[in-house]
């Protein structure tokens, strides 16, 4: 048979129970010894309502007489559960006595101390009491932070709304100054006769004007007529996009803000006197649009359909034909770009600095020409002076030049500049070589070097293989029944040559093969070119 117990929460001990008895009269084991009654002092109570005597199990309370931790009553069993000032909690047991113990065992609670009483009244019963401290009182908000949750509140309300007020009022003066001014803008733009092509334009331009592009306001009237379609391409300089001009598609190069210097190195290329060349892509506009929440860098070129070189190789195998075709419009562009050009308005000495397969274009006819000269540089023999762009962009680790990599590069010595795009040149015709078909047989298309460093090759990577080992890709053995490709193979293999050597080794290779023809943009494609 299970104990019976009760469980409740007492008041301080230093105020008497409501009997009236003080509480150290009811625990035994306390010191204090009751006062003997006396014949007639009030009502005895009769032995048979005498409760039967308990053995208590006690810790703390134990009386004089208690052996082995137990003690006699004729009450109830005890454990109390008290906080003291100090924090620290203490559990002890003991023996109640009869006469008040109803009282104290069924207290009420006191929330100015937290104590807690069980009882029972059965033999050692105390011994498994484990009574709980009662919670905490809950502690009540006082007037001065509820005065403080209100106005916080009331102030962050009055600050969002005058926030948004006052934006609506600024964008309101945005929109009107934005509305303003393209009014005034419309009023400066040039007015273009209906049925006037681009190529009625820059023909105008190089015939009559300075040989430097269209003029600005044509540039900026034609920028804001483009219509961009769909983006067709993404780099590390911004973004490329299809676009529209009464119904020609050209290109759109949408540089990121951060790329502010390369847009306009680039433009400053294009727009060199001369810079015009049927190998070199064709330059239409530039401008910087603002949309108010950001500034649009736009660059406007003619579009090739047949994308880059690299996109080219990567579907198409070549036969001889196409291979000299791509090669010597290759290298004819980079030789106007490297040729300077004397008289009242001659035009300077281009490096390139970023030749890859992925900055050279495919025309209609099968011929290439060079685009992407946000790196190069111009020499002018006058001044003698390189002018270097200040851009923080670097040239492609893949195709740098031996003497870029290991920084022994001359900079203020403009012919390693041309050198060092000679090389790239030079890889950039390996990659065609590889998708010429000879016997029937072709080379998958690679990337130079893709054997002897990884995907996206670091500048460790490229220094150990081209400057410590002296590595060069690797050339394939059926190129030596190939005539063609055996005349190629000194050109780049064992000496680097200069451009002109170059342009008048694919000058006479085209004689040899009476297979030189003036390349136009009315030319068909060429019968060379095998899909796979």
């Amino acid at each position: 048979m299970e104990p019976c117990t009760e469980r409740h929460i007492i008041p301080p001990w230093i105020q008497q129970s409501a009997a009236g008895q003080n509480p150290d009269h009811v625990l035994q084991g306390t010191g204090v010894k009751p006062e003997a009654r006396r014949p007639g002092d009030g009502p005895t109570i009769a032995p048979e309502d005498l409760p039967r005597s308990l053995s208590c199990y006690c810790s703390g309370h134990c009386p004089d007489d208690a052996i082995n931790n137990t003690c006699q009553t004729n009450g109830q069993c005890f454990a109390i559960i008290e906080q003291d000032e100090h924090g620290e909690v203490q559990l002890t047991s003991g023996c109640m006595k009869y006469e008040g113990s109803h009282f104290q065992c069924k207290d009420s609670p006191n929330a100015q101390t937290r104590r807690t009483i069980e009882c029972c009244n059965t033999d050692l019963c105390n011994r498994d009491l484990q009574p709980t401290l009662p919670p905490l009182a809950p502690t009540e908000r006082s007037p001065h932070w509820l005065a403080f949750l209100i106005s916080m509140t009331v102030c962050c309300c009055t600050l969002i709304c005058v926030t948004v007020v006052y934006y609506y009022r600024y964008k309101f003066k945005s929109d009107r100054q934005r509305y303003h001014k393209n009014h005034k803008d419309q009023e400066h733009d040039v007015f273009i006769r209906e049925g006037e092509s681009l190529r009625d334009l820059i023909h105008q331009s190089q015939s009559s004007g300075s040989g430097s592009g269209l003029p600005l306001l044509v540039q900026r009237t034609i920028a804001k007529q483009i219509q961009m379609v769909r983006q067709i391409g993404k780099g590390r300089y911004g973004e490329v996009w299809l676009g529209r001009w009464r119904g020609e598609k050209v290109a759109v190069k949408v540089f990121f803000t951060r790329e502010e210097a390369s847009w306009f190195r680039e433009t400053e290329i294009y727009q060199t006197v001369l810079m015009r060349h049927e190998n070199i892509l064709g330059f239409i506009a530039a401008d910087i649009k603002g949309t108010g929440a950001f500034t649009q860098l736009f660059l406007i070129t003619d579009y090739h359909e047949n994308g880059s070189l690299y996109d080219f190789l990567k579907l198409t195998t070549l036969d001889t034909q196409a291979l000299l075709r791509l090669a010597y419009s290759a290298a004819c562009g980079l030789c106007h770009l490297h040729t300077e050009i004397y008289g009242t308005q001659g035009k300077p000495a281009i490096a390139h600095r970023d030749l890859k397969s992925k900055n050279i274009l495919i025309k209609k006819n099968g011929s290439c020409c060079i685009a992407d000269l946000g790196l190069a540089v111009k020499f002018n023999s006058d001044t003698n002076e390189v002018d270097i762009p200040l851009s923080t962009r670097v040239g492609t680790r893949r195709y740098m030049a031996p003497e870029v990599l290991d920084e022994s590069l001359n900079k203020n010595h403009f012919q390693a500049y041309i050198m060092a795009d000679m090389y790239s040149f030079g890889l950039i015709v390996w990659e065609m070589t590889r998708r010429c078909v000879t016997g029937g047989i072709v080379e998958d298309y690679q990337l130079p070097y893709y054997d002897m460093v990884p995907s996206d090759p670091s500048y460790e990577d490229m220094l150990e293989v081209v400057c410590v080992k002296g590595l060069r890709p690797t050339v394939s053995n059926r190129w030596n029944s190939d005539e063609v490709r055996l005349r190629l193979l000194p050109v780049w293999f064992f000496t680097l040559p200069t451009l002109e050597d170059v342009f008048f080794f694919f000058f006479f290779l085209f004689q040899s093969d009476g297979k030189v023809q003036a390349f136009d943009s009315k030319q068909q494609p060429i019968p060379g070119l095998l899909p796979i």
